[in-house]
């Protein structure tokens, strides 16, 4: 990484190579992604209020050669499916964004050209507050973005808005031989994040406290208000499938593409934190959720699920409890397979030695923990009773009706010892 301040322009470049692959994984989260080459350029400079920046990408030039998958429509409704390959055309990107900054109203719109295999990553930056659509810096695809902030006193309004269309669209999963899905392990480019969409959010943020901002990193040690509150509801209209996304098989290691995605489907979501440091001494903070969503594998079923997060500490007792409706497990695999529960609930209380961190670092302290959830047709290990399988084996039929759902349980007691606490 370079960067330089020519006149009164900030330039910046980057090269990245990839050495060698992660190799294999046990998160469906860490797919080893192509190896890739990619160099970036930056430009910025301030007009007054007005701040514009220019970016440049080159990269997947290593994947350039291999065979892809081209869909094309027919008027009937049914997909051609042609081969091609990369080419240089396929790792050029680029990008631009303006930012406007007054007194009451902060503005700022970007779009981004990507190709084929032009990958530059997540986008993390916070532009002004912290809205949840953003680039998700795939290549493949098209996207515009634009939002606004407008201040009424300690009050801030916030809507914003995404359009974003693939170049080459996803690969049904019922067109006919040799063609499939792609998926990142067998296909250079695939359609996921870069998914066809138009969507739109509003987000409410109550900081009375601005210097401790709402949507830093480190926000729950250092809001200082006695009451803040950001609120936000998201609409995404998804007209199109995607591809196949990569999950693991029961043996915690064997990667495997899923032969299709979830269906089109327009998804809603709402969000609330709320954080109330009444003194030094004590302070809560509260997650709260709900929405609908898919999962990241091929179930075709779209969830409506709830939840609520609640941190509280007092002194040197810290509190930690959660109520999940609906909603997947823990894990990943859970939401690859859509795994889900009627209810999770979890309570956890605990006494520290010093100070409780808001975070959940090592500490020296003893606690007392319980888990309940309920288990439906939806949950893992839900075997309400047994069946005879084609092979003359008892297995749990869990979807046999008169049953009630399931449970389970966990109490446990605890004592963590930390040497730097």
């Amino acid at each position: 990484k370079y960067s330089k301040s020519l006149g009164k322009f900030n330039v910046t470049g980057i090269f990245h190579e990839d050495i060698d692959g992660i190799g294999n994984t046990q998160s469906s989260f860490a797919v080893p992604q192509p190896l890739t080459r990619r160099a970036t350029l930056h430009v910025n400079r301030n007009f007054g209020k007005l701040a514009i920046e220019l970016g440049g990408i080159w990269g997947g030039q290593p994947l350039n050669g291999r065979d892809i998958q081209i869909a094309r429509e027919a008027a009937d409704g049914s997909y051609n499916v042609y081969q091609d390959q990369l080419g240089t055309e396929d790792n050029w990107g680029g990008k631009v964004k303006f930012t406007w900054k007054g007194k009451k109203i902060n503005w700022y719109g970007q779009s981004a050209v990507m190709g084929l295999v032009a990958n530059g990553g997540a986008d993390l930056t916070k532009t002004f507050t912290g809205w949840r659509l953003k680039d998700s810096g795939s290549g493949n695809q098209y996207n515009a973005l634009t939002g606004f902030t407008y201040s009424v006193g300690k009050l801030q309004i916030a809507p914003n808005f995404l359009w974003q269309k693939p170049i080459e669209g996803p690969i049904p999963f019922d067109v006919p031989a040799p063609a499939r899905p792609r998926n990142i392990l067998d296909d250079p480019f695939v359609v996921r994040v870069n998914r066809e969409q138009v969507a739109g959010e509003i987000l409410l943020t109550y900081d009375p406290t601005p210097g401790s901002w709402m949507y830093e990193w480190d926000n729950d040690r250092t809001e200082d208000a006695k009451f803040a509150i950001s609120a936000g509801f998201v609409y995404r209209h998804l007209p199109t499938i995607q591809d196949a996304a990569i999950g693991i098989l029961a043996d915690g290691r064997s990667l495997f593409a899923f032969p299709g995605s979830a269906p089109a489907q327009d998804l809603w979501e709402v969000n609330a934190r709320l954080v109330s440091k009444i003194n030094s001494n004590f302070g809560i903070i509260a997650n709260l959720y709900g929405g609908t969503a898919q999962a990241n594998g091929s179930d075709v079923r779209t969830i409506h699920r709830y939840g609520a997060e609640l941190r509280m500490v007092y002194k040197t007792v810290k509190l930690n409890s959660f109520v999940r409706i609906n909603d997947w497990g823990p894990f990943d695999y859970h939401r690859d397979f859509n795994l889900t529960f009627p209810v999770q609930w979890m309570f956890d209380i605990s006494n520290t030695i010093g100070k409780p961190d808001w975070f959940a670092l090592p500490a020296t302290r003893i606690g007392f923990q319980t888990n309940w959830r309920s288990l439906n047709k939806y949950s893992p290990r839900y075997a309400p009773t047994t069946k005879v399988d084609s092979n003359g084996n008892f297995v749990p039929d869990p979807d046999a009706i008169g049953f009630d759902n399931g449970n389970e349980w966990e109490i446990r007691t605890y004592v963590q010892f930390s040497i730097g606490n």
